[in-house]
């Protein structure tokens, strides 16, 4: 039997949603199904054009930094990465989700999914989507999370759900395209993602990514900063770039604030921590609005003015602060230190010298994420998640 054609998939978006998940569960008992079951098929089995198809990116390494000796900073274990991701899962499905594609690891995180969707099963449940793995090679490096992010927008999933913190958000944002992604913070500072109860992100995706939410409430526009060296390739940041004193990369972490000396940042909040947190406190700046902030930093004796900031997770550090100004988006800028090293979103990826060109440029409108806020508000006013009780049908009825 030949799979659906695009009338079909017309047909089926334009279904209620209990409608929709009524005949999402007609459609599954003639698809091909999967090889070897949901949690150990290789993807895509099922035709992705029937129902809505989420990626989930899970780090298993993240929040292991040189942070956890310094300040105080939180690891999250395995056990707890996978129940987030069956929480996720679980919520997708409630939503009328049909297929899930995970990034394999050698964390353990797989292993504690299966055992859950396993029980699950074995209950008669069946709460959880088809979940399959990307059929790619692990290294246990952040190429895993590239080349993941790189196979999911080209299998055309309808959204990204990522767990780790700002450095595997950035790592995804690099390949996705135009694919939205929603983060989930398992990570150290976690100033890109927001922090929420996972629950109710994988309920927002699922809203989002099965229409139930219009596209204009459902996704929002982000910005990122781009930073080119001499003529290699671009790298990006989604929250800041700082610049430091330090030609080393060594811990990659930053944490000595007499080395700091220039930030860029995409918005400033006060509320989060890392070296966003310093800009947050000088001008807030919202995700939402145009522009950014460029904080010039300077040994505490030879300050303007000097910050108490959050550079880590109950890290708090007096800041020489220079000067600052607003960042305007599509001007380049330069760095005014001739040499040093350049951290993108809290850690030091780049060393230059005073013989390089160092180019550094905010982009507007350069990914989307799924809007959490304003999914759930639309859910909430346009009762999305109402169902008529049964004394109410019977009165119906009679």
């Amino acid at each position: 039997m030949t799979g659906p054609g695009r009338s079909d998939r017309i047909l089926f978006l334009l279904l209620p949603p209990v409608l929709r998940q009524w005949s999402h569960s007609i459609a599954l008992t003639w698809l091909p199904a999967c090889e070897t079951g949901p949690c150990e098929s290789s993807w895509p089995r099922r035709n992705p054009k029937l129902v809505p198809t989420v990626g989930i990116i899970a780090n298993p390494v993240s929040a292991r930094d040189i942070r956890r000796v310094i300040a105080n900073a939180t690891s999250l274990q395995i056990t707890d990465r996978a129940n987030i991701v069956l929480r996720v899962l679980a919520c997708l499905k409630a939503c009328g989700v049909g297929q899930v594609v995970m990034m394999p690891e050698n964390g353990g995180i797989r292993q504690h999914v299966r055992r859950g969707v396993e029980r699950s099963r074995n209950l008669g449940e069946h709460e959880f989507p088809e979940l399959c793995y990307l059929d790619m090679t692990v290294s246990g490096t952040v190429d895993d999370t590239v080349r993941a992010a790189d196979l999911m927008r080209q299998r055309n999933v309808d959204a990204i759900v990522v767990l780790g913190g700002d450095g595997t958000h950035r790592a995804v944002v690099s390949r996705s395209g135009d694919v939205p992604i929603a983060g989930i913070s398992t990570g150290t500072n976690n100033a890109f993602p927001e922090h929420r109860e996972p629950t109710i992100t994988g309920l927002a995706v699922g809203l989002a990514v099965t229409k139930q939410v219009p596209a204009l409430v459902a996704f929002a526009p982000n910005k990122k900063l781009i930073v080119r060296i001499n003529d290699n390739a671009a790298e990006i940041a989604l929250v800041d770039v700082a610049l430091v004193t330090d030609r080393v990369v060594g811990a990659r972490a930053l944490w000595k604030p007499e080395t700091f000396r220039e930030l860029f940042v995409t918005f400033a909040d006060p509320e989060v921590i890392g070296m966003s947190a310093i800009a947050g406190l000088l001008e807030p700046v919202k995700r939402s609005e145009p522009g950014g902030l460029h904080v010039l930093l300077a040994p505490v004796e030879e300050a303007l003015l000097t910050l108490n900031a959050p550079i880590a997770p109950g890290y708090m550090r007096p800041i020489g602060v220079a000067g600052w100004q607003r960042l305007v988006a599509g001007k380049s800028y330069g760095p005014q230190i001739a040499a040093g090293s350049v951290a993108l979103d809290g850690e030091r990826e780049l060393s230059f010298s005073e013989r390089d060109r160092v180019k550094i440029a905010l982009e507007e409108d350069a990914f989307r994420t799924v809007n959490v806020a304003a999914v759930m508000d639309y859910a909430a006013r346009y009762e999305l998640m109402r169902q008529a009780g049964l004394i109410k049908k019977k009165r119906q009825v009679s």
